[in-house]
């Protein structure tokens, strides 16, 4: 067995898409341009050797038609990322996780499974893992729970590593950060498969004595007992859950977390200053704030009894974005995990989008500042993987099939002279109207996309890019002879299809 087709069985899933991805210019920030499409092809040997060759970059979707997968995977999208303390936490919470460098110099994070499982169990046990890590927010794979593959949704791909395997610069870490081989990197995802059921039995974030009725970030934060950094800003968020569990006694609670949760706890004076502040206003959990933000667990945090409960934010996390380049454009959302297809409007307006999120995932997602959401979507619209449609969903592709029904059809003339009642003639291998015929039909048919000058621009593409009008002598019903303006493109095929017949024998029917 080669070692691509090795890497294909280890990275199955999708059948029917895979993707590609073109890395373009190096920004300041260290992000490279690159426009992502989805393929509507499987991923094969062939196309994962021109990827390890260096010839074009490969990626793979997780899940498959049955919201199924053999892998995932964490998408630490962190330009500056020290990945020797990645490795070691990871050595320390005994994660079975395969360390890669990505292509921006983030870091993608594989779990290997010996079998398929549901991609939403597989997403449970990932969402853990980048909490332990301090990476929550980081992209999940496979991104949804389900896709809609009943409508040409296929989920979304991650770029695999070793691009260009002889000189790489997407490779796997070893537990000493440095480069593996392919050839070690592919004895590694094996060394690395596991079983669900053996994930059941891992902790992924210390003994958790701490906080297990609170917020997750607080519980992981301590799981390994007193800390000794960012004393203050911990401190205070101790002293909100405090006013929360013990509303009566929680200035006694505050105080007796100090002496057991800081390897140094604070002074009385500092720790008088922050219990001021408590008790003048009712603050809350500060979520958006690091360290918290990284270990932050929102669903399982509104879940607990002194976690954020109702007063924590409801909006959902509103995930990466696919474009159906099909016209007029389709779009499928994550939102809580969930695929959602959108149209345009819908994705312009957030009523609109409100009301499909209830259709189709019962979420109704809040409302936010037009501008928010105005400069979330541009952000997600460029930052959006493309995938690509048969030529017949595009308006070009619609166009071509009405116009080959009017070349070739009932309609057409059986002499030239036609041609001055809206018929198309062929002779000579082209085909000759007039404009106006062709728009008639096409409006006939309620195709109204585009107009005249956008209908001569798509007739110039079925005749290479040439100008098609010319003139034509046509004979009038009164003999006179007239010249007419047409315009001709080479003649569609008339396709002939032959039914097989079966022979049947002469039988009674009753």
């Amino acid at each position: 067995m080669t070692l691509a087709q090795r890497m294909l069985a280890v990275f199955e899933g999708s059948k029917v898409a895979h993707g590609t991805t073109t890395v373009g210019r190096v920004g300041r920030n260290g992000k490279a341009d690159a426009d992502s499409r989805i393929i509507r092809e499987p991923l094969t040997e062939e196309k994962i050797q021109e990827h390890l060759d260096g010839n074009q970059g490969i990626g793979a979707i997780p899940i498959n038609e049955d919201n199924m997968c053999k892998w995932g995977a964490l998408d630490v999208d962190v330009y500056d990322l020290d990945q020797t303390t990645l490795q070691k936490n990871i050595q320390k919470l005994k994660l079975p996780l395969v360390h890669c460098r990505s292509k921006s110099g983030g870091a993608h994070l594989y779990l290997i499974l010996k079998q398929y499982e549901q991609a939403a169990v597989v997403r449970e046990y990932l969402l853990e893992m980048a909490v332990a890590l301090g990476h929550s927010g980081c992209e999940i794979f496979p991104k949804q729970d389900k896709i809609l593959s009943e409508r040409g949704d296929v989920g979304n791909f991650l770029n695999l590593p070793y691009f260009n395997a002889e000189f790489p610069q997407r490779f796997c870490y070893n537990k000493d950060v440095e480069a593996m081989t392919l050839e070690e990197f592919e004895k590694e995802l094996s060394r690395k498969s596991i079983k669900v059921s053996q994930l059941e039995k891992l902790r992924f974030s210390g003994t958790r004595q701490y906080f297990t009725d609170g917020p997750p970030c607080l519980e992981h934060i301590f799981a390994d007992g007193p800390v000794s950094d960012d004393r203050n800003k911990k401190l205070f968020m101790c002293g909100v859950y405090s006013r929360y569990k013990t509303p009566d006694d929680w200035v006694a609670h505050f105080e007796s977390m100090n002496r057991q949760l800081f390897t140094e706890p604070l002074d009385a004076k500092e720790v008088m200053t922050l219990q001021k502040s408590l008790e003048k206003k009712e603050y809350f959990y500060t979520c958006e704030q690091e360290p918290f933000k990284s270990y932050c667990d929102k669903g399982l945090c509104m879940s607990r009894k002194f976690g954020v409960g109702d007063q924590g934010p409801e909006m959902p996390v509103v995930g990466s974005l696919t474009t159906l380049l099909s016209e007029p454009r389709l779009y499928f959302l994550d939102v809580a995990g969930k695929r959602v297809q959108l149209s345009t409007e819908q994705l312009q307006n957030q009523l609109l989008f409100q009301r499909a999120c209830m259709e189709q995932i019962s979420i109704m997602p809040p409302t936010m500042k037009p501008v928010k959401w105005q400069a979330l979507m541009s952000r997600m619209l460029t930052e959006s993987t493309k995938l690509e449609v048969p030529e017949e969903l595009t308006l070009s592709g619609q166009f071509k099939e009405l116009l080959r029904q009017y070349c070739t059809s009932r309609i057409k003339a059986h002499h030239p002279e036609e041609l001055l009642h809206g018929k198309p003639w062929t002779e000579d291998g082209l085909t000759m109207f007039q404009i106006s015929g062709l728009m008639e039909f096409l409006n006939n048919r309620r195709f109204t996309y585009f107009t005249r000058a956008q209908v001569q621009e798509q007739l110039k593409r079925v005749n290479n890019n040439q100008d098609c009008h010319r003139h034509r002598s046509v004979k009038k019903d009164d003999g006179s002879r007239s010249t007419v303006r047409v315009w001709a493109i080479p003649s569609f095929e008339t396709i002939e299809v032959d039914l097989p017949t079966e022979e049947t024998r002469d039988e009674v029917p009753f």
